[in-house]
């Protein structure tokens, strides 16, 4: 199936000269949000993951279908405020101001291994900082995940050493 198709354009959005990349008619398609959940998956099924992290919000739309099908642990990374428990929190800069994760402090036991997943992969910085805090709270990052990715941002890069895998380049 090709997904790439199910990627629709959006000319000057958020703002104009933006070519902003929408995932939501693959999300209203289930026979290919099936395929990228079961692709994505695949990637991972020989590997050693002990969970999978998202941040809100458009993370989980793909990490909460793969850990269940993985039968793992689905770990939220959220905005202050947002989780009930005692958390690790930590702050990070991205292009237009500054942004805070947070993850309880028994969300990611001592030496998991985790895979953080996302929709998009542009700059890197919100998984990134991601990595950080699953570093922080004990765990060892096995590996960052994206439906799509925006090659031309140099993402993958701000990302090493981590590995990362996405099923459609633009």
């Amino acid at each position: 199936m090709d997904l790439k198709a199910y990627i629709r354009d959006i000319p000057d959005f958020p703002k104009p000269g933006i070519l902003f990349r929408d995932i939501t008619p693959l999300l209203a398609e289930p026979a290919a949000f099936q395929s990228a959940i079961d692709q994505l998956c695949a990637h991972y099924a020989d590997r050693e993951i002990d969970g999978v992290a998202a941040a809100e919000a458009r993370g989980f739309l793909f990490a909460a279908p793969m850990a269940l099908r993985m039968k793992k642990p689905l770990v939220p990374l959220r905005k202050p405020g947002k989780l009930p428990y005692r958390t690790h929190s930590l702050q990070y800069e991205l292009e237009y101001g500054s942004a805070e994760l947070q993850v309880h402090v028994d969300g990611v036991p001592e030496g998991s291994r985790i895979l953080l997943v996302d929709d998009l992969l542009a700059t890197g910085g919100t998984v990134e900082a991601g990595c950080r805090l699953v570093e922080k709270a004990g765990g060892k990052v096995a590996g960052c995940a994206f439906l799509v990715e925006l090659t031309f941002l140099n993402g993958r890069q701000r990302l090493a050493p981590h590995e990362v895998f996405s099923l459609i380049q633009f």
